[in-house]
């Protein structure tokens, strides 16, 4: 149906999805989402309103490049995904040259006015190359097919891994076999896959560095070392089990107060909100989060093109893995591998290359529209 003036006129939310190009109901989680993550992060941070000030800046960024996608069709960005790409994998390696090191790890890049992790940026590069590869395709991909992905994939992932950064490394090959999984992969091939990974799981321990194993460890048994490599988990489940039902309230958290969970208003946030907002806060947020990834799930399935709706899935879906590792680490379910809690969590370059992706989102939903679909 054509936008005229008069329908404007009619139903004003139609003014800002025609001029700005968004998909409301995504666009009013992923604010309501961060508002609340402002509110958490002021809890965490023991009061410091210099942390929310710079967090709100981060924000103003990443919707600002949400906004600016959204008015780029999902065709301009297939064109543009073999050079992001490309660009994408001379960062990492300038990344191993030139990158600044901070807490062991080098993967920094340094600009004069600008700091930023290359390596985020991939999160979205990745899966436009590969759903610009399958596209091209017939679907579902044949065996080779899949092996061309299996490679570009490994070779952003092998320079994330060396920097090391090993929680950044998972997403990004997430992100990318994401799209082999949307492109129709057939089960016998995905089983067959399956078991490879299983059975060389055991020989891959020898590669680990000494503090990746020790993770691992840590995970089985985070008592082996209470006051070292368990201490993470055990005072991040000790701040979940005294939220309770309704929690302790906002700013009353004991182990959040009185700094006994580390990183907590960055990798180990939930915790925070576990003890402040209790079972029913975290159930709120966990509704909030599958929320955002079914809508954007519903906007792929309906897009024009192969392309869009490959890439679309693919970071839906990367978006629930997000959610899904940092929760399940902070929980003691999965291996602690410095992954933050999505649009909650303290962060830079991670906060705005989020947002960022959710503007691919909004370009296929707009431009579908706009199109009359």
């Amino acid at each position: 149906m054509p936008v005229t003036k008069a329908s404007l006129y009619e139903h004003p939310l139609r003014v800002i999805y025609h001029f700005l190009k968004i998909d409301t109901p995504l666009f009013a989680a992923l604010l309501v989402l961060s508002l609340a993550g402002l509110v958490v992060l002021y809890s965490a941070s023991g009061g410091d309103m210099d942390a929310v000030h710079r967090q709100m800046i981060r924000l103003s960024l990443g919707f600002l490049g949400l906004l600016a996608l959204a008015q780029i069709s999902s065709d301009q960005l297939r064109s543009w995904s073999v050079w992001l790409y490309a660009l994408g994998v001379l960062l990492l390696l300038a990344v191993m040259f030139f990158g600044d090191t901070g807490k062991g790890a080098q993967r920094w890049l340094d600009v004069g006015l600008l700091r930023f992790q290359p390596s985020e940026l991939m999160k979205i590069w990745l899966p436009m190359m590969m759903a610009w590869y399958y596209a091209k395709h017939p679907l579902p991909p044949s065996l080779k097919d899949i092996f061309v992905g299996f490679a570009i994939i490994a070779v952003p992932a092998a320079l994330i891994i060396k920097q090391p950064d090993l929680g950044t490394a998972i997403l990004v090959i997430g992100a990318g076999l994401f799209v082999i999984f949307l492109a129709g992969i057939r089960f016998r091939v995905l089983a067959v896959f399956a078991g490879l990974v299983m059975a060389a799981a055991p020989a891959l321990w020898f590669y680990l560095r000494d503090y990746q194993r020790g993770r691992i460890l840590t995970l089985l048994n985070p008592e082996r070392d209470p006051l070292g490599a368990g201490y993470h988990i055990i005072q991040s489940k000790i701040a979940i089990g005294s939220g309770g039902l309704y929690g302790r309230g906002w700013l009353n958290g004991t182990q959040s107060q009185l700094d006994f969970i580390p990183e907590r208003s960055t990798d180990f946030i939930f915790s925070v909100i576990s003890e402040e907002f209790g079972f029913f806060g975290t159930s709120l947020l966990i509704v909030a989060y599958m929320f955002i990834v079914v809508r954007g799930l519903v906007i792929s399935a309906r897009a024009q093109s192969c392309y869009a709706r490959l890439l679309g899935g693919a970071i839906s879906l990367s978006f629930f893995s997000y959610v899904f590792v940092n929760i399940g680490m902070v929980t003691g379910l999965l291996p602690v591998v410095g992954v933050p809690l999505p649009l909650i969590s303290y962060g830079g370059t991670s906060m705005v290359t989020l947002l960022t992706m959710f503007g691919i989102l909004m370009s296929i939903q707009s431009h579908r529209k706009l199109l009359g679909h």
